[in-house]
């Protein structure tokens, strides 16, 4: 039977309980709102740990001030339904007080790879994520923690923070799972209008031409960029945040493709904010 626990006590008093019966730890954070995505990273972590974490927890210092934690989808019953019927052992559920008690006051910031994609147009989004993370890492004290391909730069932004601050955990990321039609399952797709659901697949659809004109032997940036950009457009719907394409996993500037590269998109759908990636492998051939 699936174990709710709700304060950082309880829950330090459970891992060192696993550990001591030499058990390993998988971790999946989570802001609820589980969708398949989510539970194919609690697969992904039943795999290979004994014992499997997963945390819901909608944390509110990496929401922005226009931006939408009040509205944040919150569906505790079926999401502790979700993550039973996948094998979870235990769902930690703080509370922001638990979290972020009175006198709270430090954060952890990772330099550089913030600053561009999502870290541009959501100033202090990756603080609010990296701290809350850092804070769920110490609470849970994961071997691996498991996280989906769709958010790419802060899988790349937690891998640096593990790897600076000499966090003792795997950082695990996981294909991107997919809507038949492409769209990559989100909490937020349950905010778009039908009109706006039917002209999102335009994100994917514009990174699978990017994919085919690098197997058909492109390698400029600039090129694969301005083609994204005028496929977007094709959709009246659809206004673009940004295209980049970044070095994977370094995300540095590049001209031409010489290595693996994360082609990422966001674009707004209404007041929708959709994100979606692929990665590119120069000298792949389609």
């Amino acid at each position: 039977m699936i174990t709710v626990i709700e304060k950082v006590a309880e829950m330090r008093a459970f891992i060192t309980q696993a550990r001591k019966q030499g058990k390993t730890i998988g971790f999946i954070p989570t802001m609820g709102a589980l969708h398949e995505g989510h539970l194919t990273l609690m697969q992904e972590a039943k795999k290979c740990s004994d014992v499997v974490v997963a945390s819901i927890f909608v944390n509110p210092t990496q929401f922005g001030p226009n931006e939408d934690y009040d509205a944040y989808p919150r569906t505790w019953p079926e999401d502790l339904e979700a993550c039973s019927a996948v094998g979870v052992d235990v769902v930690f559920r703080p509370s922001v007080k638990e979290m972020y008690p009175n006198g709270w006051g430090t954060w952890v910031t990772v330099a550089g790879i913030t600053d561009k994609l999502c870290g541009k147009s959501r100033p202090n989004h990756f603080r609010g994520v990296t701290t809350v993370v850092a804070k769920l890492f110490n609470i849970v004290q994961p071997d691996k923690a498991f996280f989906g391909q769709k958010d790419a730069q802060q899988v790349v932004v937690l891998t640096r923070m593990a790897q600076d601050l000499n966090m003792p955990v795997e950082i695990v990321m996981v294909p991107i799972v997919r809507e038949p039609d492409g769209v990559a399952k989100s909490s937020r797709n349950s905010y778009l209008t039908a009109a706006e659901r039917k002209s999102a697949p335009i994100l994917y659809k514009s990174l699978c031409a990017a994919q085919q004109l690098v197997s058909q032997g492109e390698q400029s940036v600039q090129n694969i960029v301005a083609a994204v950009v005028r496929s977007i457009k094709s959709e009246p719907m659809a206004t673009i945040d940004y295209v980049e394409i970044h070095s994977f996993p370094q995300l540095e500037e590049m001209a031409g493709l010489n290595q693996e590269a994360l082609l990422a998109v966001a674009a707004k759908f209404g007041a929708t904010r959709l994100i979606d990636n692929i990665i590119l492998k120069p000298g792949e051939r389609g």
